[in-house]
């Protein structure tokens, strides 16, 4: 009966998603309020995620478990796809590419305590998110530990050690981010063109060695927007679309007073901010260069230091927050749409453990400085060296844990 309902109501879920997405677009065009074109961008980020059920966690632990790299090769995708779209948009001018720092120590504790997190916590912070929204109950469990860990590095007891490990960092000789451009003394594009080829190669080579595997399961007589809509998608396919989205995503952030493409930690964090704070420092759109009149001009260094004074509150980026928010609506409507959204129940035992290692992913995702949506996604897309360091980090921590949390010890056959 179920699956008869969500037959009948596809296509309601559609219109409504496309109406929504349609009405933010043309709304933030007439008001220039760009900031809240993050909501239809999370919604399709967590629509896509839960299409291919592609967690960062999941990528990494199913190598080890089930001998399967397909989740691990689509965040490859997703970075190479990120990649193209950025190197676009970099030689139009509409962004200024920001590499993050080389901040290595940050990158090597926070990758091992974050990388150690996933596996207890059952996902990464974006795993956790888009499984909240289809009723997943440890991630909804992780969920309330991620902010907490975050909250501990950023205004907690950990704020003095991300402090002095943000103090070993690694420069240009211009004082510029550590990049692969920048190292190379390559063009950005350049790199971007060369990795897409060795990618689509390797694809290429990879699949002429294969044996073709005929898959009988899907039914020839569904029409093909309701298969895509209702029926989950390849890895390569929601990684495909990821990388895509990355280009919007981009721009809105960049619109919106953020100039990086998708993150989501800070996200979660501000979020639950909002509700037990009240003194915020508030970011919506992008700042603006006011004239500079003659008066000011002949103000002392004194009154110019006293002139540019740090905002007082806790940092708030609307963007992000409705990023995440949006993103957790997206998987829940693609999950009804699948027939996958239901409320599960599970044992204590492991709800208790989720926490904890939702606690360890928000501490190891704030000293490092993203998550693998922030610093492997996007910082692998932008070429950060630092956030390489991390992404290598974080999938050694998370197949050691993997190995001895849950296979025992014993490898798999």
């Amino acid at each position: 009966m179920q699956n008869s309902d969500n037959n009948i109501n596809w296509k309601l879920y559609t219109a409504i998603s496309l109406i929504m997405i349609a009405g933010v677009t043309l709304a933030a065009a007439l008001t220039r309020l760009w900031v809240i074109t993050a909501i239809p961008i999370g919604f399709l980020f967590g629509f896509f995620l839960q299409k291919g059920d592609l967690c960062g966690s999941s990528a990494c632990s199913e190598v080890l478990v089930m001998r399967d790299w397909r989740k691990l090769f689509g965040l490859w995708v997703v970075i190479v796809t990120a990649m193209a779209g950025i190197a676009a948009l970099d030689l139009l001018n509409l962004v200024e590419l920001n590499p993050k720092p080389l901040i290595y120590l940050n990158y090597i504790i926070g990758g091992v305590i974050f990388g150690v997190g996933t596996v207890l916590a059952g996902g990464c912070v974006s795993g956790a998110l888009y499984k909240a929204g289809t009723g997943n109950l440890n991630s909804i469990a992780a969920l309330t530990g991620i902010p907490v860990g975050v909250m501990m590095v950023e205004f907690g007891p950990l704020n003095f050690f991300q402090k002095w490990m943000k103090q070993h960092i690694v420069k240009m000789n211009d004082g510029g981010a550590v990049s692969l451009p920048s190292v190379l003394g390559l063009p950005f594009w350049l790199l971007a063109v060369a990795f897409g080829i060795i990618t689509v190669v390797a694809v290429f080579i990879y699949r002429s060695r294969r044996k073709p595997v005929h898959n009988n399961l899907v039914a020839a007589d569904i029409p093909f927007w309701e298969r895509v809509l209702t029926r989950p998608w390849k890895v390569w396919a929601s990684a495909v679309a990821i990388g895509l989205l990355m280009i919007p995503a981009y721009l809105s952030s960049d619109a919106s007073g953020r100039n990086y493409p998708l993150g989501v930690t800070h996200g979660v964090m501000q979020a639950e901010l909002l509700i037990i704070d009240h003194d915020f420092n508030h970011i919506w759109k992008a700042k603006t260069a006011d004239p500079v009149p003659s008066e000011i001009k002949q103000e002392t260094t004194s009154n110019v230091q006293q002139r540019a004074v740090k905002p007082k509150g806790k940092k708030v980026v609307w963007w992000l927050i409705g990023l995440v928010i949006s993103l957790v609506c997206g998987s829940w409507v693609s999950a009804r749409m699948s027939g996958k959204a239901r409320l599960l129940p599970k044992p204590p035992g492991e709800i208790l453990i989720a926490i904890i290692g939702g606690f360890l992913v928000g501490i190891g995702a704030a000293i490092g400085g993203g998550c693998v949506v922030g610093n492997i996604m996007s910082g692998w897309a932008l070429m950060s060296v630092g956030t390489f360091i991390f992404g290598i980090v974080t999938v050694l921590a998370n197949w050691v844990t993997t190995y001895f949390y849950l296979m025992g010890g014993q490898t798999g056959k």
